[in-house]
């Protein structure tokens, strides 16, 4: 049975299919079957293929090959907004058992799983239930993904603080965005002092995906990684 890591961030934009490329690289380096998992992406483009999302399709060259795209993303939506919106746009409805029996249907074959959510932690799905909902049913142990910018650690201890009081938070990634952020390491520095969980490290930014995985250099996944 696979292991699960779900992946989300302080904020939409701030590097999380980048740390979740990262984290199966670094998986697949140490000999594990490894699959990324979107199980709800907007604004997709369409395609002769179907309807398609860059983040997802980056998780799907970095997990272990096989995979079909409807696999790494069951639901994939075209207007580039909030899930449920974009859910609602469509005529449909996102139920949390849709995305537990594509998540299911990974289990099987693969030693871990690295789920990528949508925007932040307390993104809704539906009218009623966020992807921390869903995520906390299930007690997955998270990822945050900091984005260093100006406002991140008020961003980031408020999605801790929520995090926590629902299920575990495994790590921490400072991911560097453009511009430069002034008083990086200063800033850096803050967090790991205040935030409940170790930094597994500092992705640089622009990094592709072997650079982004040495970057994390502290990973230690919960179990036997």
């Amino acid at each position: 049975m696979a292991q699960t890591l779900f992946v989300t961030g302080t904020d939409t934009g701030v590097g999380k299919t980048r740390v979740a490329v990262a984290v199966l690289t670094a998986l697949r380096q140490r000999g594990l079957r490894a699959c990324g998992y979107k199980p709800v992406a907007s604004g997709c483009i369409r395609t002769p293929d179907g309807l398609r999302n860059d983040d997802a399709l980056a998780l799907q060259a970095a997990s272990t090959p096989g995979l079909r795209y409807a696999q790494i993303n069951p639901l994939a939506l075209e207007p580039a907004i909030a899930p449920h919106l974009a859910a609602r746009q469509a005529g449909i409805e996102i139920r949390l058992d849709q995305l537990d029996r594509a998540h299911a249907e990974l289990e099987a074959d693969h030693d871990w799983i690295v789920v990528e959510g949508a925007g932040g932690w307390s993104v809704p799905l539906n009218d009623t239930q966020t992807i921390g909902d869903w995520v906390a049913c299930r007690q997955w142990p998270v990822l945050l993904v900091v984005g260093m910018r100006l406002g991140c650690i008020n961003h980031a201890l408020l999605s801790a603080d929520a995090i926590e009081a629902r299920t575990a938070l495994a790590a921490w990634v400072a991911n560097t965005l453009p511009p430069a952020m002034p008083m990086l390491e200063d800033n850096i520095e803050s967090l790991r002092a205040r935030l409940p969980a170790p930094l597994w490290g500092v992705v640089p930014e622009g990094a592709e995906a072997e650079s982004a995985a040495a970057a994390l250099s502290s990973m230690t996944l919960p179990g036997r990684v």
